[in-house]
């Protein structure tokens, strides 16, 4: 092995190392603290704590995982999970369309890019995007791998010993921790949003959210999710042609 072979391999194992360090900044915090709301949102719905663990290593992202105890406990059936689920990670599309470009280099085979898609959640995203590129080329694959399995990881077992402790929180406190959940999803979408249609899907959805919960409470999130970002999609759309066609004239 030459000279240079040993000093890419060192700076690897280096950037991984501080990408393992991540675990300590606020966005990973938030997201742990999130997790113990989650995990006492099983306990009380009695999934078996084999089973949150799997989910949480699997599934991963924290947002799909809440719909998918919520449509398990609502007794949806499996097709309605399915596409809610489904349609709920499709947003991670463009996040890894956006990452892959900061982050690979021409060296990068594809099998591992696909590996550690699957790390791609809000919280990574964003933490990469912010970070990625303060870091060597050759290092911020390594830098994201460090982070996304050493947070993924930690959140398994988390949830794991978490979920035998919450029930003996106050019932306060439990409910405290699980609010965390959809507070965190709705300000790490906010803050890391760069289009405007982005704001629009979010005001139109929450609002939306409430009617179907009324209308139609086994597909209120499903709902909300495609007719607001439908509208504002479309609203977004006519406003930037509507401003296009009165800077042309």
């Amino acid at each position: 092995m030459d000279a240079e072979a040993i000093s890419e391999g060192q700076t690897k194992r280096y950037w991984f190392v501080q990408g393992m360090r991540g675990i300590w900044s606020i966005p990973a915090i938030m997201l742990m603290l999130s997790f113990v709301g989650f995990a006492a949102f099983t306990a009380e719905g009695g999934i078996p704590v084999e089973q949150v663990m799997f989910m949480t290593g699997v599934v991963w992202a924290l947002p799909a995982k809440v719909i998918l105890v919520g449509s398990m406990l609502s007794g949806a059936n499996l097709a309605t999970t399915f596409i809610a689920v489904t349609l709920s990670s499709v947003r991670m599309m463009p996040m890894v369309a956006a990452l892959v470009p900061e982050i690979r280099n021409s060296k990068t085979p594809t099998w591992l890019m696909l590996l550690l898609s699957h790390f791609v959640a809000i919280t990574a995203w964003v933490f990469a995007m912010e970070r990625a590129h303060r870091v060597p080329r050759t290092g911020r694959l390594a830098f994201f791998a460090g982070f996304g399995i050493t947070l993924t990881s930690a959140n398994i077992l988390l949830v794991g010993i978490a979920y035998f402790m919450v029930t003996q929180f106050p019932p306060l406190v439990g409910a405290c921790l699980f609010f965390l959940t959809p507070i965190y999803f709705l300000t790490s979408i906010w803050v890391s949003a760069r289009h405007q249609v982005i704001y629009w899907s979010l005001g139109i959805g929450l609002v939306l959210g409430v009617v179907f919960h009324e209308v139609a409470p086994e597909f209120d999130i499903l709902f909300a999710g495609l007719v607001g970002g439908t509208l504002a999609w479309a609203g977004e759309r006519h406003w930037r042609l509507k401003r296009a066609a009165g800077v042309v004239r």
